[in-house]
């Protein structure tokens, strides 16, 4: 079956070379090259959504399931992906197998994650987990799950052989390009169970249905002929004392499929940023009298078109200051909104060239008459046309109040009742 990309804006993540070998650590208001990151993978074991942060367990070359579990944060322009669409780290699951694109942090002295030796990927822990499994890298840049992966990269899994008793079993498998094998593919034994989830157009069917179409053996083998398919990829203890195998979540059988589960998701994050508004960057200030002032941003990339396209000359718009972890950081309980700056937008132009990853190539001129703390070059905002969504953000994805300690970056066991 043909499986096609499934969103031209896929095209502004395409990497063209493999990431270098030394290390990166990028600078504020410069957006990094993503040939310059370090790449990995793991499973996803914890999350901090609030705070864009969360931990890894990074495959190497030993016994998976005794690395332990890295800690990681999303760069403020970091991009996440599910399903071939963008995301937040609320929208995946535990367990789900993530691709990494990861440089040092920017400023160790407000690292949102511990700070580790900067050769420490290349550090033999022992013999049952060898190197590579704790790097340093681990400031994101690029966080996406196996279809997205295999979507950006215009590649498929080729199922080779099902080998099935009681609707559970194995699958022999290669991921290669899907224009057609260059010989290089490697053979993995994939596990699936009673659970996995098979997608067929709007059909979401089971291994036991499979079986009972006469798809896939009831018990035993069956060759499968390189059906070309997408594959969402988790890991789960395994018996046999193998050392590292992954497990089969999803199977995406046809492009009607996957695109709906791609809707699904682009739909629930268009909501969610419309809610908590567009991250940008500024690039510049141009001070007025009496607190009015003109600021120039860059809107961050990875956002589905629409969101982008509502951004347009002379409307009116909202500007709040925000963290590196992307909360808001001025208004507190009061709601981001009473204290934005308001004003109107009086350009919006694309920037020539190559865009990025991180950057959506789009600058914003904001006029104001009453400029915040938050906004000064290189400083991270968060802005949104005047008729999206004014809601409050829950307590734990903004900041109370402008005077704000390092220490009280992250919510502490006094966010809860005294019972």
């Amino acid at each position: 079956m043909k499986l096609t990309l499934l969103s031209a804006f896929l095209g502004v993540l395409t990497i063209t070379a493999p990431a270098a070998d030394e290390p990166f650590r990028p600078v504020a208001g410069k957006f990094p090259s993503v040939e310059k990151a370090h790449s990995y993978r793991g499973e996803l074991v914890f999350v901090d959504h609030a705070n864009r942060r969360g931990s890894l367990r990074v495959q190497g070359v030993g016994t998976f399931r005794r690395n332990d579990p890295q800690p990681f944060a999303m760069l403020p322009y970091g991009i996440i992906r599910y399903h071939g669409e963008p995301a937040d780290l609320r929208d995946i699951p535990l367990g789900t197998v993530m691709h990494v694109r990861a440089f040092l942090p920017p400023d160790p002295k407000i690292s949102a994650v511990p700070v580790l030796p900067v050769n420490n990927k290349d550090k033999d822990m022992d013999h049952n987990r060898g190197s590579g499994v704790a790097p340093a890298e681990n400031h994101v840049l690029l966080l996406e799950d196996e279809p997205s992966h295999c979507l950006r990269e215009g590649k498929v899994w080729k199922l080779k052989e099902v080998d099935l008793k009681n609707n559970e079993g194995m699958i022999i498998a290669s991921r290669e390009p899907k224009a057609g094998g260059d010989g290089k593919a490697r053979e993995e034994n994939l596990t699936l169970d009673a659970a996995t989830r098979i997608w067929r157009g709007r059909e979401c069917l089971t291994p036991e249905e499979l079986v009972a179409e006469g798809i896939w053996p009831a018990s035993g083998k069956k060759l499968l002929g390189g059906q070309a398919v997408l594959l969402g990829i988790m890991w789960k203890p395994t018996p046999g004392g193998v050392f590292t195998r992954f497990h089969i979540s999803d199977i995406w059988l046809d492009d009607a499929a996957m695109q709906r589960a791609a809707h699904n998701q682009t739909e629930a994050h268009k909501v969610f940023i419309r809610n908590r508004w567009m991250p940008a960057w500024v690039d510049a200030v141009e001070y007025g009298k009496f607190g009015r002032a003109t600021v120039t941003v860059t809107l961050f990339g990875g956002m589905d078109p629409t969101l982008y396209a509502d951004f347009k000359k002379g409307i009116q718009a909202l500007m709040n200051g925000a963290e590196n972890t992307l909360k808001h950081t001025e208004g507190g309980t009061a709601g981001p909104a009473q204290m934005a700056a308001r004003g109107s937008i009086l350009e919006v132009t694309k920037i020539p060239g190559d865009v990025p990853m991180g950057s959506s190539g789009i600058q914003i001129r904001f006029d104001t008459d009453l400029i915040t703390e938050g906004m000064r070059p290189t400083r991270i905002v968060r802005i949104r046309p005047a008729d999206w969504p004014d809601v409050h953000m829950p307590r734990e994805e903004y900041l109370n109040g402008g005077s704000v300690s390092l220490e009280d970056r992250f919510p502490t066991p006094a966010i809860f009742p005294k019972y």
